[in-house]
């Protein structure tokens, strides 16, 4: 019998079709969900329909693949969720999803505005607890004779920035969602923090469970 996964986010959708032995992971715009008429067994994600909690959905997705006492970030499109373990048990989390400088929407936006194809590290930062303030020192920083891609890497430190003090400065953090592709982030994300990606698919693996 065949089964179908679905994290459905606000860009991108996750899926995972298992099908006797065989299981198959797709990642594809979520504008094109329709077009394929999937019957979904389970589902998450702002474009989903009938959602399980994805809070839920990822702490069964990383219980097996992280320590007993872990932290797990998860990054996406829209929002930005935090989970911790204790002795190998769900024990807190937080959800933010009401300010854009967390988000890699933000970011997708940014680099195609001013047609940037690749960002590198960069030790500086922007503080962008505030997406609309981070923007404005983007574009002064552009208008000052900087490069886009050096202004927009700054940002995406800020972001980093941003989400390991919005998962309460953790020693080690797994991270969860499409910032795991991210390398500027990612090397950001490293100055603070041992760092361990888990890639897209946790939500999606976690619905797999009863």
């Amino acid at each position: 019998m065949k089964m179908i996964y679905l994290d459905a986010g606000t860009t991108y959708s996750k899926i995972i079709i298992f099908n006797g032995d065989n299981l198959e992971r797709k990642i594809i715009l979520s504008k094109e969900l329709r077009e394929l008429g999937l019957k979904i067994t389970k589902a998450c994600g702002h474009m989903a329909q009938n959602n399980e909690n994805e809070i839920i959905a990822l702490a069964k997705g990383c219980q097996g693949c992280v320590d007993t006492n872990a932290t797990v970030l998860d990054l996406g499109s829209r929002d930005a969720k935090w989970i911790r373990f204790k002795d190998g048990k769900f024990h807190d989390m937080d959800w933010n999803t009401s300010c854009a400088s967390s988000t890699g929407a933000t970011v997708e936006m940014l680099m195609k505005f001013y047609d940037v194809r690749d960002l590198k590290f960069n030790p500086e930062k922007f503080a962008v607890t505030c997406g609309i303030f981070g923007l404005e020192k983007i574009m002064d920083d552009i208008s000052g004779g900087a490069p886009p891609d050096k202004a927009v890497s700054k940002f995406v430190h800020g972001i980093a920035y941003n989400a390991w003090n919005f998962a309460k400065r953790p020693e080690k953090l797994y991270l969860s969602g499409g910032f795991c592709e991210n390398k500027c982030f990612t090397d950001s994300l490293e100055n603070y923090c041992e760092l361990v990606p888990l890639g897209r698919f946790k939500l999606c693996e976690g619905l797999m469970y009863e």
